[in-house]
């Protein structure tokens, strides 16, 4: 991805992505996650991981040491060291708020795949529409995937009582976004729209009660910087590099205790800022008026859009050097 661009009603602005200085690249590339993610699961099998699957967590018991894990079917795992990896759209007594009532305000998010879409391949433009903002990337095998997140508020006076949801919001950004609506002109969606919200994103505890989080669970961007993946691995990255400098201690829950503190030093340290600046761009871009002058500045200063690419984290990596061993 050479280049970011925003379109927004008429106007399509595209700037240079900043590059990353590092051994890896100087952009990032797009990946199908059905792909990334079985590629990261075989990686682990390959290292000692053993898979469980079909099963999931259903429930965590602390023990005097460890834990107790009900992955269903009446099978329980037992494990020295607990780490909750899930989205945070998944009910899990760790998350805030999985069961508070719903809003108007509630961000929901969508996804779809289209084919035949008319999107440059080094291109990855943010739409801005009322009501909420979304993003559009060339990945693998020529797909292009547009990704969004409206306000239920919204949602509800766009659809149609005939329409499905995934429609109307297509239908919404269509009529919004010009740039959009001529990339998807001659597309054809493949299989069918995903969504799932709401969405909670803010920082949250990174280690509490005993338990180290990663990803979402630990804290989430608004997805208008598309940084969900990056910053779920990377905080895994920070975290691995903690527990394995500290392997033979974590049986102290003073050495535990040490442990999550410094992960959590290293998680806010990389991610706050981020978390913060997709705040601002996300509440930025809904809001009309913000919303207006925020889309002609890129047209008179073009490399305003490379900044703000870099302020969502575009450059930022983790440092390759693994701790030895304590």
């Amino acid at each position: 991805m050479r280049r970011v661009g925003i379109f927004a009603g008429e106007t399509v602005s595209v700037a240079s992505m900043p590059a990353v200085g590092g051994s890896f690249g100087k952009w990032g590339q797009a990946l199908g996650r059905e792909h990334l993610d079985l590629l990261l699961l075989e990686a682990a099998a390959r290292a000692g991981a053993e898979l469980w699957q079909p099963y999931r967590v259903t429930r965590v018991e602390p023990l005097r040491h460890g834990w107790r894990c009900e992955i269903g079917k009446g099978t329980s795992l037992l494990a020295d060291t607990l780490v909750a990896a899930n989205g945070s759209w998944e009910k899990s007594p760790w998350l805030p708020d999985c069961d508070a009532p719903h809003r108007e305000s509630d961000l929901i998010a969508f996804k779809a795949h289209f084919d035949g879409a008319d999107l440059a391949p080094d291109l990855m433009p943010l739409l801005v529409f009322p009501g909420g903002y979304g993003g559009m990337v060339r990945s693998d095998h020529g797909r292009v995937s547009l990704s969004c997140c409206i306000t239920r508020r919204t949602l509800d006076r766009c659809r149609k009582d005939e329409e499905r949801a995934g429609d109307a919001v297509l239908g919404h950004i269509a009529r919004s976004c010009k740039g959009a609506a001529d990339a998807l002109a001659g597309a054809e969606i493949r299989e069918s729209w995903l969504a799932a919200g709401p969405i909670r994103p803010g920082i949250r505890a990174a280690f509490a009660d005993g338990m180290f989080r990663a990803g979402n669970a630990a804290g989430e961007a608004h997805p208008i910087i598309a940084e969900g993946i990056t910053m779920a691995t990377q905080s895994a990255w920070f975290l691995c590099r903690e527990l394995i400098s500290a392997q033979d201690s974590l049986a102290n829950p003073s050495a535990l205790a040490e442990t999550g503190r410094a992960y959590s030093a290293s998680w806010r340290g990389h991610f706050a800022g981020r978390i913060r600046a997709a705040a601002a761009f996300a509440h930025t871009l809904m809001r009309p008026r913000s919303a207006a002058l925020a889309v002609t500045l890129p047209k008179r200063f073009p490399a305003l859009l490379t900044f703000c690419a870099g302020l969502s984290g575009k450059t930022k990596q983790v440092p390759v050097a693994i701790p030895p061993r304590a």
